[in-house]
């Protein structure tokens, strides 16, 4: 049985991965390297970086579930592609972390679970960050036998 929509999911696919593997981008438009301080810049900067190589829905998407009915030759056609194009995706964003963060992360085997890994931990960090200083502005005072711009 022949499925145009899996037709054009294999297609479609194996075009982007292709595509996105002949693509080289200038090193300057890639973000810097992630070192643990300020993830949610990092993070918007290598999506984007990453969408330029249309490799972003990899964040979201399972692995693609093949109709029944799907030639052997489509199967391993569409599941191939969506691995690979998974691997370029995974290995960009570790490619963009510090070597002692690429050692911890390194291990994951799909973009989705890095990608929520790392949110787990710095997402947080930064959250805990931000109500500390927060914290220390509200409880700020002035004290009048000390000068204003020493205290400043």
């Amino acid at each position: 049985m022949h499925d145009a929509g899996t037709t054009m999911t294999a297609t479609s696919i194996a075009m982007t991965s292709h595509t996105n593997a002949s693509q080289a981008m200038a090193s300057a438009e890639k973000p810097e390297k992630f070192a643990g301080i300020d993830f949610k810049r990092w993070q918007q900067k290598i999506f984007f970086y990453l969408t330029t190589l249309c490799l972003q829905r990899f964040i979201f998407e399972e692995a693609p579930e093949v109709p029944k009915g799907t030639s052997e030759q489509e199967r391993f056609v569409i599941v191939e592609a969506w691995k690979h194009s998974d691997f370029l995706y995974r290995n960009y964003i570790l490619s963009g972390l510090q070597d002692d963060l690429y050692n911890v992360y390194s291990g994951t085997k799909l973009t989705k679970e890095l990608w929520r890994a790392l949110e787990r931990k710095y997402k947080t960090k930064d959250v805990g960050t931000k109500k500390f200083f927060v914290a220390r502005f509200l409880e700020y005072k002035m004290i009048d036998n000390k000068s204003v711009v020493f205290q400043v």
